[in-house]
């Protein structure tokens, strides 16, 4: 059987096209997406639609024994009747050839704790809503980029929920630092960690620390830590304050960064002002998740919005507490997105052990100036 376009209905299939070499090839698994695989047409795509992941596995496996033609993409269902995603991901990596193909999951009004879950096994995009055709031909481009930047990176395999997931390991010496100072730091400061808890739980409702999903190096996500300085259920209002971001620009704008943000406490403010809210970073420190000196690990929201190719670099530096656009002159009153990313990938093709000390050392008087002012 040969595969049809995708401006054509998709119909199952068991080999790769042969009627257009020029186009790249997309394999769909599922039914619920049709209508979007056929737009993807007009950006250079043919494909073919397998109705279970049992089918798709055995298409693979086919194509990978007789050296013939692999998708550049695969799109999928989330619920088929036959397996689930996940084992169909987990299957792919560990196939050596397999393993790069980006794999886009389209399941619309599905919850968001399924996206979370599906994005902390390192399934590449999961979408939730309306997705326009555009937007997955920009996110395949962007995810072939940033596979072949990774792959020539040293990646050190790591077993986590039965699932492989990217670890970019940092320098023995970078390490052993991070982990030295943190946990002093963490031991001196217990007392202050304690004052700042019962002074939390006194003014407002709610837990000490502050828990969100954070994006770092090679978009490994983790439980990202700060002490809470917002009154409960913030994140909720964030849609109605949006005018007050720092971070603008005439095509809208990935970060979030509100000065005068309603939602902060009295106490809060004043742990924001003097940088005391982001202590309990140490923790991720010492756990591995960050470094002292890395680029900012970004929440999902914003992490999501880095489509384009040449900001893939500022993944594959360590993700950290402090970096080169908080010493950077302006950093308080508003860095543009771009100019906030390119310091991002200045710093990963410039880190190393010295570079992190002189960003460590220019932070304090940033630190205390920003406590004053």
């Amino acid at each position: 059987m040969t595969g049809q376009p995708l401006t054509q209905p998709i119909i199952e299939n068991s080999s790769a096209p042969s009627r257009d070499k020029k186009r790249n090839l997309l394999l769909f698994i599922g039914s619920n997406a049709v209508d979007i695989c056929g737009e993807l047409f007009e950006f250079n795509y043919t494909g073919l639609s397998l109705p279970s992941f049992f089918k798709a596995e055995l298409w693979l496996k086919n194509q990978i024994l007789s050296n013939a033609e692999l998708p550049v993409a695969i799109i999928s269902d989330f619920a088929l009747q036959d397996d689930n995603v996940f084992s169909f991901h987990y299957g792919l990596k560990l196939q050596e050839r397999l393993n790069n193909i980006p794999l886009i999951v389209i399941a619309k009004n599905r919850p968001r704790e399924d996206k979370i879950k599906a994005l902390k096994v390192g399934i590449d995009d999961f979408y939730i809503h309306e997705v326009e055709a555009r937007q997955i031909h920009e996110r395949i481009q962007f995810l072939d980029k940033f596979k072949k930047l990774t792959s020539k990176m040293k990646v050190e395999p790591q077993v986590k929920l039965n699932y492989f997931l990217p670890n970019f390991k940092m320098p023995i010496i970078k390490r052993g630092f991070d982990v030295l100072i943190s946990l002093l730091a963490l031991i001196f400061l217990s007392p202050l960690f304690l004052l700042i808890a019962i002074i939390i739980k006194l003014e407002s409702k709610g837990p000490v620390f502050y828990i969100s999903l954070r994006a770092g190096s090679g978009y490994r996500i983790f439980n990202f830590y700060k002490f809470r300085t917002m009154r409960l259920n913030a994140d909720k209002e964030l849609v109605n304050i949006m005018h007050l971001n720092e971070y603008k620009n005439e095509f809208g704008t990935t970060f979030i960064k509100l000065r005068k943000d309603p939602r902060v406490t009295k106490f809060g403010g004043l742990l924001r002002s003097s940088c005391l809210d982001e202590l309990p970073q140490l923790i991720n420190v010492l756990l591995g998740d960050m470094s002292l000196v890395g680029n900012r690990p970004l929440p999902l929201y914003e992490a999501e919005k880095l489509t384009k190719d040449q900001f893939a670099k500022r993944f594959l530096a360590p993700a950290g507490i402090t970096g080169l656009w908080q010493i950077s002159e302006g950093n308080f009153s508003g860095l543009s997105d771009e100019e906030r990313m390119n310091l991002d990938i200045a710093y990963a093709d410039r880190s190393n052990f010295l570079f992190d000390l002189k960003i460590l050392f220019k932070t304090i008087p940033v630190v205390v100036q920003h406590a004053f002012n």
